[in-house]
């Protein structure tokens, strides 16, 4: 049983996930996948299960989306929209072979009879965008640099009613903003400065003095690649010094172990989209 540490505000989350039945390495489109490194499909399973336990077990509701044949990479839930306040910006995937996903996102959010708008242009969902409801009045982060494009973020901030910032992220280690800074509550980010550019730096230095800073190790670790809810930090275990940073700022972090879906490029987040209603 996780202790919530009382410093922070816990609130409570609902989320979507979609299991990795089918997931494997079958393609190349970023810097972590090799197609000659096997994945335990199995092993991938019971490391899900037990995220999906972790987040449960800390009282929030998970939604699941079916996995379909011919799509290994649907596990990564996280990169098929981006909601705010009920109102879904769908996804557009870069590559070929994970477009078919966003269909499957699509028919998912109005099945629900949320509000759904279809992008127009290319974004991967949170994968690139992070929502921050207390900092500012209401920020969008929006990374771009290697699958979300520009003029998507002018795009989600028509559709979604909210000030976007741009980022620019330059490692293709950190293809995804997700996987180089998270919110880790309603105000705040966790980042590794490495992964952006330097005026995306000050940029971030200005608007979020108290920030928690990832090291280059915790960074490759995925350990940004996070799910927090104001108080407890599910991330990777390898992270070690991340969570402690996090523990001393005050949140709980709550380690697991997902280290067949990091051969996918993908950690805690990427599996994990926030539905907010």
């Amino acid at each position: 049983m996780v202790t919530v540490n009382q410093q922070r505000v816990l609130r409570k989350r609902t989320y979507l996930m979609c299991s990795p039945e089918r997931f494997a390495v079958e393609y190349a489109i970023n810097p972590w996948m090799d197609v000659t490194t096997p994945v335990d499909a199995e092993l991938a399973v019971r490391q899900w299960d037990r995220l999906r336990g972790t987040l449960v077990g800390l009282g929030h509701e998970v939604h699941l989306l079916t996995p379909e044949p011919g799509l290994p990479d649907m596990v990564f839930a996280a990169n098929g929209a981006f909601m705010v306040d009920g109102t879904v910006y769908g996804a557009r995937y870069k590559h070929e072979q994970r477009a078919a996903e966003a269909g499957l996102h699509r028919a998912f959010y109005e099945a629900q009879g949320w509000r759904f708008i279809a992008p127009g242009e290319t974004n991967e969902g949170e994968g690139d965008f992070a929502y921050l409801p207390e900092a500012h009045g209401g920020l969008i982060l929006a990374g771009h640099g290697f699958r979300t494009e520009l003029p998507a973020h002018a795009e989600a901030q028509e559709a979604l009613g909210r000030p976007v910032v741009s980022l620019h992220l330059v490692d293709p280690r950190f293809y995804h903003l997700d996987v180089a800074l998270a919110s880790i509550d309603d105000g705040n980010v966790a980042y590794y400065p490495g992964a952006f550019s330097a005026a995306s730096q000050q940029v971030l230095a200005q608007l979020f003095p108290d920030a928690v800073l990832a090291d280059d190790a915790d960074a490759l670790a995925f350990g940004l690649n996070l799910v927090s809810d104001g108080a407890n930090v599910v991330l990777n275990g390898a992270a070690t010094r991340l969570a402690g940073r996090l523990k001393a700022a005050g949140y709980t972090p709550v380690p697991v172990e997902l280290s067949e879906l990091k051969k996918g490029g993908g950690s805690v987040k990427c599996c994990v989209a926030e539905l907010r209603l």
